[in-house]
């Protein structure tokens, strides 16, 4: 996995969590669930390219 990869991952996850404690101090539940998607979305991108990875050793 690439530098800009992981970042970009991180940067999604942190985004994620953002908006789900946003959502969660305003009692919006659209964007709470919008911040636990950008989340899953990450862990997704990253399980995905630790699979990469592991395939390329």
């Amino acid at each position: 996995m690439s530098a800009s990869d992981k970042f970009d991952n991180a940067a999604e996850d942190v985004t994620g969590k953002a908006k789900e404690a946003a959502g969660k101090a305003t009692d919006n539940e659209e964007l709470e669930a919008e911040g636990r998607a950008d989340q899953a979305k990450a862990d997704l991108k990253t399980a995905g390219e630790n699979v990469k990875d592991a395939l390329s050793e």
